[in-house]
C-alpha cells in the first residue's frame, strides 16, 4: 500500500499534458481568433463600427461567432439557449430582434428542440437573415423588454454593442464577468432554493433539509437528501426537491426515473407526506419526455414565475 501511494505521490505529473495537442490548439485556435479578433478591430478603426461589418464576419469566417463571444463574454451554452427561447416563445419585440420569422418559419412551438452548434453554425454561413439576427441581439439585447425580464442582469449586460466595440473600458467588464462567473453561479443568493427557504421563513413555517430516517435505516441504497422537510424529518407533511435547470444534459433521463423511485418510497415509509416538486428551468422545457417523467414523481409541481409562487404559499397555508 505505502509503495503503491508512494508511486502518486512522487511521479506526480500535477497537470496532464500532451504536448503535440497543445501546440496545435495554440496554433489553430488560439491564434487563429487572435488574428480574426485583430483583423475585426481594425475593419471596425477604419470602417466604423457598422453593423454589416460583424455580419459579414461571421458569415465569412469559421470562428467569427466564437471571437465575438470572446468579446462580450457570453458563453456558447447561453446564446443557444436564448435562440432556443426565442424559438418557444412568440413575444414580438424578441422575435423581431432577432428576425426569427425569417428564418425558423417552420418551427412548431409546443415541439422545439435545441439546436446543435453545427446546425447554428450552418445557418449563420448559408442564412443573412440568422447571421443578421444575432449581431441585433449582441448589438441591441440589453434594451429588449422580454430579455430584460427573463435573462439574469450579470447575462443581460453582455448584450451591449460596445461590448464587441474593443471599447477598453468595457472589455474590463467582460474580464471581471469572466473571472466572477464562477463565484456568481456559486453564491447562495443565486439559487433557487433560497427562494423555497425565504417564503417558508416568512411564513414562519419549520423546516428540516437531509435524510429522511425511515428511508435511511430501511433503504440505505436508495437514501436521498430532500432539499426541504416541512416541518421536520419525524413527522414530515410536505416534502419538497426542487431542480432548476438551465442546461441540458443526458443525465436528466436519470434523474426522472430516480425520482420516481424516491416517490415510491415516501409513499411507502411516509404515506401522509405530499411530495413536492419545484422543476423549472428551460433545460427541462427542451427535453418535454424527460419532464414529462419527472414530474410523475410528485404529488405536485412548481415553478419560480411569480403566479406559481404565491400558489404554493397557499398551498403551504391550506396544510
Amino acid at each position: 500500500m505505502n509503495k503503491k501511494y508512494e508511486t502518486v505521490i512522487n511521479k506526480n505529473t500535477f497537470y496532464f499534458s500532451n504536448w503535440e495537442f497543445e501546440e496545435n490548439y495554440e496554433a489553430n485556435t488560439i491564434n487563429l481568433l487572435k488574428i480574426l479578433l485583430l483583423n475585426l478591430k481594425n475593419d471596425i478603426a477604419n470602417r466604423g463600427c457598422k453593423q454589416e461589418i460583424f455580419i459579414d464576419f461571421i458569415q465569412k469566417n469559421e470562428f467569427g461567432l466564437e471571437c465575438l463571444l470572446v468579446l462580450n463574454g457570453l458563453a456558447n451554452e447561453n446564446l443557444k439557449r436564448i435562440i432556443t427561447i426565442a424559438r418557444i416563445v412568440q413575444d414580438k419585440e424578441l422575435c423581431n430582434l432577432l428576425r426569427v420569422q425569417d428564418w425558423d418559419k417552420g418551427r412548431i412551438y409546443n415541439d422545439v428542440k435545441e439546436w446543435s452548434d453545427k446546425k447554428i453554425k450552418n445557418l449563420i454561413k448559408e442564412d443573412r437573415d440568422f447571421a443578421t439576427g444575432l449581431i441585433d441581439l449582441f448589438f441591441r439585447g440589453s434594451t429588449n423588454s422580454f430579455l430584460a425580464k427573463t435573462l439574469p442582469l450579470f447575462e443581460l449586460k453582455k448584450l451591449e454593442l460596445q461590448k464587441i466595440n474593443f471599447d477598453s473600458d468595457v472589455m474590463v467588464d467582460t474580464l471581471i464577468r469572466y473571472r466572477q462567473k464562477g463565484s456568481y453561479s456559486g453564491c447562495m443568493g443565486n439559487n433557487p432554493e433560497t427562494i423555497i427557504e425565504t417564503i417558508l421563513n416568512d411564513l414562519k413555517i419549520n423546516f428540516e433539509k437531509g435524510d429522511l430516517p425511515e428511508l435511511f435505516k430501511n433503504e440505505k441504497l436508495n437514501k436521498r437528501t430532500m432539499d426541504f422537510i416541512i416541518p421536520d424529518k419525524k413527522s414530515p407533511k410536505i416534502i419538497i426537491e426542487s431542480s432548476f435547470l438551465s442546461t441540458t444534459s443526458s443525465g436528466q433521463g436519470d434523474k426522472a426515473k430516480t425520482e420516481l423511485s424516491i416517490a415510491e418510497l415516501i409513499k411507502k415509509h411516509y404515506p401522509k407526506a405530499r411530495f413536492v416538486g419545484f422543476v423549472d428551468g428551460i433545460g427541462w422545457y427542451v427535453r418535454k419526455q424527460d419532464l414529462k417523467r419527472m414530474v410523475e414523481a410528485y404529488d405536485d409541481v412548481f415553478t419560480f414565475h411569480l403566479d406559481e409562487l404565491e400558489r404554493f404559499k397557499k398551498v403551504l397555508e391550506n396544510v
